[in-house]
């Protein structure tokens, strides 16, 4: 890949770089495209895979056939379906589940308190995601600095192989006290050096080779996220949440129904759907 690159590089000499296809998906590779290539920019988009050709024929017909002017890149994933406050709580009230509605500063508090303590967190917020990765919309989230995350997420609710490591979320202002290389990566979409002296403060989510596949958290583009983790820095000192997807061993959620169904069957201890609150 750096060998085509490199070529690609001689021939355009250009130092912005677009990959998409299965290969873009593809974490590894796409973090070291900089570090060993000419190239000083990277884009990858969040559905860079075949789901993406969807969007990749709109924008044929509206650049090449219509000739409108190129649109700016796509800084967001977040173009699925958003529930209501009133599909959420028909849901609950259906099921006999007790909830509790909170204001945005009593529910970032509670929260960030559930994860500073040890709790596996459900986060169901606004639109969801398009693409392989959950994002902060669709999420399970735990704290990173626990040594036992990983254990502890594969025997409340995913039961998968030991080798597969979680990942981080970060704050992207934060992104350079924590990681050799320093860059956006909004979409989950490369794997960096996490620094030496930082791997033991984040264990569940340095992989064995001390590298870790980050999301970088805007907080333009990802607002309520961005105010969870802040919280949850303000009690620990660690901007950065443990971000897995949300589900079992089957589709990320979608709709709240999906959400409360994956919850009371695993040994999840709290579900928040925008400002709702379901806890054991």
């Amino acid at each position: 890949i750096f060998h085509m690159l490199k070529s690609l590089h001689e021939k355009t000499g250009l130092d912005n770089i677009c990959i998409t296809g299965g290969v873009a998906q593809n974490s590894v590779v796409n973090g070291k495209i900089i570090e060993n290539t000419p190239f000083k920019n990277i884009y990858i988009p969040s559905a860079g895979h075949d789901a993406g050709t969807c969007i990749g024929s709109a924008l044929y017909l509206y650049n090449q056939l219509l000739d409108k002017d190129r649109l700016a890149e796509m800084k967001t994933a977040y173009f699925g379906k958003k529930a209501t406050k009133e599909e959420i709580i028909s849901c609950l009230d259906k099921q006999g589940v007790s909830y509790t509605i909170f204001s945005d500063e009593q529910l970032f508090e509670k929260v960030a308190n559930k994860l500073f303590n040890g709790g596996v967190i459900g986060w169901f917020q606004g639109r969801a995601e398009f693409g392989p990765r959950a994002l902060g919309n669709r999420s399970i989230l735990v704290d990173p600095r626990r040594t036992d995350a990983k254990d502890l997420l594969n025997e409340k609710i995913k039961r998968r192989e030991s080798f597969r490591p979680f990942a981080p979320s970060i704050l992207k202002e934060a992104v350079k006290d924590y990681f050799v290389q320093n860059d956006a990566v909004p979409f989950m979409e490369k794997v960096f050096d996490i620094k030496k002296e930082k791997q033991n403060e984040i264990p569940a989510v340095t992989h064995v080779d001390g590298t870790g596949r980050l999301q970088t958290v805007d907080k333009t583009t990802s607002p309520r996220y961005h105010k969870l983790i802040s919280k949850f820095a303000e009690k620990s000192g660690v901007p950065i949440l443990l971000n897995t997807s949300f589900n079992e061993n089957e589709p990320i959620v979608n709709k709240p129904e999906e959400a409360l169904d994956c919850f009371l069957r695993t040994k999840m201890d709290m579900l928040v759907m925008e400002n709702i609150i379901i806890e054991r």
